[in-house]
């Protein structure tokens, strides 16, 4: 079971990412600076009273996942492009965290195909059904369309300021998985690809998280990691603490097992890829999908 004053917070953070994710990909248009949409969309996150959970991302065709803006970021939306867009808010470290794809090209089936795996897999969500049958009820949806589902990307549970817990939601029929109980919060992120169905990772790394508390010498690398630790282990930009030294500090705090980088997450050149996000709290008969607006899809 969930305790009431935390699922309230789950669900304030969901009505938020809710507006800003709706907000935000109505800003994805030809010629808009994906760094001023970026900018625009974390502000309103802040405006409403959330606080942002990881970088907004902005993953385009190929790409899955990870990428975001650098600092000086120059690139805008393209006509014809396929874009990903990932959010997080949190309250007091309860998250919410909810994807839509915008296709600004001609793919309205690829972007059918990972919304509708999204729908028929949170239709399915009940106390005792276990994780390995969403996986095939998801790839089954992504496949008929003539798409694959991205195998090595999944669902992930969500906790206090835990973005990647039990239990793992695959894209793909497994074996068995985790049984489902009341109470318990995840996300659930289908990708349908015109690729492989296997994504890899790129040399752009903008995203990072701490991953451990270690002793640092560098001035410039003490004063980031300073910063760094009000996140709580949530992940954050380059953008988002760039100065003259914060690379040197950043690479330094790398060097030290502090932080970890992020890839970019992307199938082969010229291939596309969608995604469609909610996050759910599991209830006695169903779930909530804090992410949805009324809480339902």
């Amino acid at each position: 079971m969930i305790e009431e004053e935390i699922k309230e917070k789950y669900l304030l953070a969901g009505k938020i990412a809710y507006k800003c994710l709706t907000d935000a990909a109505a800003r994805v248009k030809p010629g808009v600076s994906i760094a001023e949409m970026v900018e625009a969309s974390e502000d309103q996150i802040i405006e409403m009273g959330g606080e942002i959970a990881f970088p907004l991302n902005i993953s385009i065709n190929a790409d899955a996942a990870h990428d975001t803006p650098s600092p000086g970021d120059e690139r805008v939306f393209e006509e014809g492009d396929l874009v990903k867009v990932d959010l997080g808010v949190h309250i007091d470290g309860y998250v919410a965290d909810t994807a839509r794809t915008v296709d600004l090209g001609d793919n309205a089936l690829l972007v059918e195909a990972s919304r509708e795996a999204l729908n028929t897999a949170i239709r399915m969500i009940k106390p005792g059904i276990v994780t390995g049958e969403i996986g095939a009820a998801v790839q089954n949806e992504i496949e008929k369309r003539g798409f694959k589902p991205v195998s090595n990307l999944t669902g992930h549970g969500l906790d206090h300021y835990m973005l990647h817990g039990i239990p793992m939601i695959p894209n793909v029929a497994i074996n068995g998985g985790t049984t489902l109980e009341e109470g318990m919060t995840f996300a659930i992120e289908p990708f349908a690809t015109t690729g492989t169905g296997h994504v890899s990772e790129s040399p752009r790394v903008e995203i990072f998280s701490q991953i451990a508390k270690r002793p640092v010498r560098m001035p410039a690398a003490k004063r980031l990691y300073k910063e760094i630790m009000k996140k709580n282990s949530l992940p954050f930009a380059r953008r988002h603490y760039y100065s003259e030294k914060s690379d040197m500090a950043l690479a330094q705090l790398i060097r030290n097992g502090v932080l970890r980088g992020y890839p970019v997450l992307h199938d082969i050149s010229g291939s596309l890829v969608s995604q469609a996000e909610h996050t759910l709290i599991v209830t006695g008969d169903g779930c909530l999908v804090t992410t949805a607006e009324n809480n339902r899809i």
